[in-house]
């Protein structure tokens, strides 16, 4: 079984009913109950148990109750996928530091604090698979103002490399997920501007952004028996972004 942060999300949900279809049940989290009734219901009639978890990641109470209750319900965690997060853009020299630390705190603590819940479980199983998100701005700048998201990606995929060394003795696999820019609502003010908009694709040798399916294939790899001997890895989902 699996649970996903930020499950309500486009993201999160689009990858629950991924790993659903090929036969996990799902734990979704996120903040509003009624968002993550939806994604409940369609895990449901893929013939899968569910169940949706009010949870801000930010809170290691709030993470650690959700280990409660999976395991209450389904007596094992196998899987974590850390979908939650969020971005902002702004010059760097006028990026205001609260909105800086808000990104930050969701994307790297509320990462490190939702693995640091599970692994208590995982290493009693000695078996387990984390799969973070980061991106290719965790890689490479980009003039767009992007000091706080790419930062935060940038320790992400630090943070999926430092818990891969420290939990392969206990056989918990540790590798991210980590796309180029995706359709989805918190990318349309970009991608709805022809210009900015080209400025992304003329990146992107395969000329398109990503959706949120281009990703279910990377989780149910990472997922899956198929990645036993894989950890620490970041898998870009890119269309060719870095590779030159």
């Amino acid at each position: 079984m699996a649970i996903i942060t930020g499950g309500s999300g486009a993201l999160g949900s689009s990858l629950a009913e991924g790993l659903a279809t090929h036969g996990c049940n799902v734990v979704v989290t996120g903040r509003t109950m009624s968002t993550l009734t939806k994604v409940v219901a369609k895990i449901q009639s893929l013939g899968q148990e569910a169940l949706g978890v009010s949870c801000d990641v930010m809170s290691e109470e709030e993470n650690d109750e959700v280990v409660r209750q999976t395991m209450k319900k389904f007596g094992r965690i196998d899987i974590l996928l850390t979908a939650a997060g969020i971005a902002r853009r702004a010059p760097a020299e006028n990026f205001p530091v609260d909105e800086f630390n808000l990104v930050m705190d969701i994307n790297v603590k509320g990462t490190f604090l939702a693995c640091k819940s599970v692994s208590k479980v995982m290493i009693q199983q000695k078996f387990g698979k984390i799969i973070t998100v980061s991106s290719v701005r965790g890689l490479l700048g980009h003039s767009g103002g992007y000091a706080a998201y790419g930062t935060s990606k940038g320790a992400v995929t630090l943070l999926t490399r430092q818990l891969a060394t420290e939990w392969a003795k206990y056989k918990i696999n540790v590798n991210c997920i980590a796309p180029t820019i995706f359709w989805t609502p918190l990318t349309s003010e970009v991608l709805q501007d022809e210009k900015l908009k080209e400025g992304f694709l003329s990146r992107i040798p395969m000329g398109r952004a990503a959706v949120v399916d281009d990703m279910k294939g990377a989780a149910i790899f990472f997922a899956s028996s198929a990645s036993d001997f894989i950890t620490g890895q970041i898998l870009y989902v890119d269309g060719g972004c870095t590779a030159g």
